[in-house]
């Protein structure tokens, strides 16, 4: 996989306005409640000024020296002398890097302030975000977002404040400088070379923004195959794919490299054309002083003091093209992570939200309409009550909305119409903190991430003693497992906990909701992606699980849940009947339908 470029393109083709963007950054250079950043700002700006100031005043040194050298100049140059001037040329040149250096240190911690406070702010939001956003998101795409801003910000910060801001004042001072010291025809062969410089730089980095485009744009999806490729490494083996998956990246990174051969075609021509403007501009103007030299008008020293300007000029300006289009570039990748932070957080809570306060834990939905997308309904007024402490089923054919259900009451989304109350409190008006952390959820595939198995069963309570999660993991019995690791309790999983099996990661995920400890519990078809065995075995334990909490069971396989308090049937996001399991099983409904389904299927097998 490559490497992100700075300058990336701009992932959904919106146009960017930079203008927007640079104020989006000032109030992270110059925050109201921080009065040491501000302090520094104007700190860095001072020492930058000294600094452009000595660096334009330097080539007058220069020319005192090479006048005493000659015997021209005048009488105090003559007094210090050529020695004394290329002492003092040296010493004012060492001080002009001195400051540069300063003004970086002082500036530094502005600078990583600012970026790491962005970073968390696109982080955060990310989080805030809705499980819709999180479902159709590219993982590798959305990454590549957050690098490019965060990258951007730091080359916007660095390059427009300290090169094309010095630069434009320092290109002031010396058009001054040639006025007064010279005549006007060398301030207007010198602006009319920058003019020129400049218009063909930005025509032709225009020209190569685009290619530049294509080129990130090739660079992306290449990236995306890869990461795509190896989130589904297991499926590529199933199928013997790796060659069709190898030609597929190869195809990908093909393409991307027609369009970066185009790109050094495009430099090649962008600095060969910088060069002739250049190269032109100072010869004119040497061949001016040179006459005025032979004339007796201008001394060495002058036509020596005039190619150190010309010099002075064009070294800045030789990186114009690059900074341009890396400052361009730059602010359409902070205006892709700002689109970023302007995604709305679909879920949000309200301004007067209060605590939820669970006593007994009970659950009620009260004629609920639900779906992801308006035109396509899931559940169509469900009314459902779960008394505290009470075991619900809900059961049904795949679509039916069973796991809409515990995403509502999570509230991933909410509610279309109607409500849902814990312990009679809407949870539309209490904050999804406290809602969440009176929740646990063990979920049909249990994701751990990529530490050790302490870790992830710490994680399902924010300063755990290690004795809490030992008694966490025992009670989910998987302690003497772990204890018989090599590494114990300090084995790393692996990503998404691949290097363990579905049966050890599910009792992971039973020990840290264990740990969370909460007084309603979400059982998202948890055994059923295991084998019968370890799914007997881990019943038994979400049993034991649920015993004094409010138990919602989404299941797929009846038998698991035929003990339960009540069974809830959802069809086509109706609830077609519920009751006790022998209770469905007289009626002869639906529910003794899938039973009897189920069971034949398993004599079968």
């Amino acid at each position: 996989m490559r490497r992100a470029t700075k300058t990336s393109a701009n992932l959904d083709n919106t146009k960017v306005e930079g203008w927007n963007v640079i104020k989006r950054v000032i109030p992270y250079l110059w925050p109201e409640d921080e009065l040491w950043v501000k302090r520094r700002v104007v700190a860095a700006m001072a020492v930058l000024f000294f600094a452009k100031l000595i660096a334009v005043g330097t080539p007058i040194l220069y020319k005192g020296a090479v006048d005493a050298l000659a015997g021209e100049g005048s009488a105090s140059m003559l007094a210090i002398g050529a020695v004394g001037l290329t002492v003092a040329y040296g010493f004012v040149r060492l001080m002009n890097v001195g400051f540069q250096q300063l003004r970086d240190v002082i500036f530094a911690k502005v600078g990583q302030r600012a970026l790491r406070a962005l970073a968390l702010e696109t982080f955060t939001h990310i989080h805030r975000l809705s499980l819709r956003y999180h479902i159709t998101r590219k993982t590798g795409g959305l990454s590549r977002i957050i690098e490019r801003g965060v990258k951007g910000v730091d080359f916007l910060l660095r390059f427009l404040l300290f090169s094309i801001g010095p630069l434009i004042l320092e290109l002031i001072m010396i058009a001054i400088i040639l006025f007064f010291l010279f005549d006007v025809w060398y301030l207007a062969v010198v602006v009319g070379t920058i003019s020129l410089y400049i218009w063909f730089t930005f025509t032709v980095t225009e020209w190569r923004v685009k290619i530049r485009k294509e080129m990130n744009d090739q660079d992306t999806d290449a990236n995306q195959k890869a990461i795509d490729s190896l989130l589904n490494f297991e499926t590529v083996k199933y199928f013997g794919a790796e060659e069709r998956e190898a030609n597929r990246y190869d195809g990908a990174m093909e393409q991307y490299v027609a369009a970066a051969l185009k790109t050094s075609y495009s430099l090649a021509f962008l600095n060969f054309g910088q060069s002739v403007l250049i190269t032109g501009g100072l010869v004119v103007v040497m061949v001016m002083a040179a006459i005025g030299v032979q004339n007796g008008a201008l001394t060495v020293g002058d036509f020596v003091m005039v190619n150190a300007y010309m010099i002075q000029i064009t070294m800045p300006l030789n990186f114009l093209g690059t900074v341009y289009r890396e400052i361009r570039q730059a602010l359409i990748d902070m205006g892709d992570m700002f689109t970023l932070l302007g995604q709305p957080a679909e879920v949000n809570d309200k301004p007067d939200a209060k605590v939820l306060k669970v006593q007994g834990g009970e659950v009620v939905f009260d004629g609920v309409f639900f779906g992801y997308d308006a035109a396509r309904p899931i559940l169509k007024g469900v009314d459902l009550s779960v008394l505290a402490g009470q075991t619900v089923a809900i059961v049904g054919s795949s679509g039916s909305g069973k796991s809409t259900i515990a995403r509502l009451l999570f509230r991933f989304y909410d509610v279309g119409e109607g409500a849902i109350r814990i312990d009679g409190q809407d949870i539309r008006d209490v904050t999804q903190e406290s809602l969440h952390d009176q929740i646990g959820v063990v979920p049909q595939d249990t994701v751990l991430f990529n530490d050790t198995i302490r870790y992830n069963i710490a994680y399902g309570r924010d300063g755990a003693s290690f004795d809490d999660i030992k008694a966490a993991a025992k009670a989910a019995k998987i302690h003497t497992f772990i204890e018989s690791l090599p590494d114990g309790y300090e084995t790393t999983v692996g990503e998404r906990g691949l290097k363990l099996s579905g049966g050890e990661k599910q009792r992971v995920g039973i020990a840290r909701t264990l740990l969370k400890d909460p007084p309603i519990l979400i059982l998202d078809e948890a055994t059923s992606a295991l084998d019968t065995e370890t799914e007997g075995e881990i019943q038994t334990e979400l049993k034991a699980m649920g015993q004094g909490r409010t138990v919602l069971t989404i299941a797929h396989r009846l038998s698991t849940i035929s003990d339960a308090d009540r069974i809830v049937v959802l069809e086509e996001g109706v609830i077609v009947e519920q009751g006790t399991h022998d209770a469905l099983i007289a009626a002869d409904g639906r529910y003794a339908q899938l039973w009897h389904r189920q069971q034949q299927d398993e004599k079968a097998a």
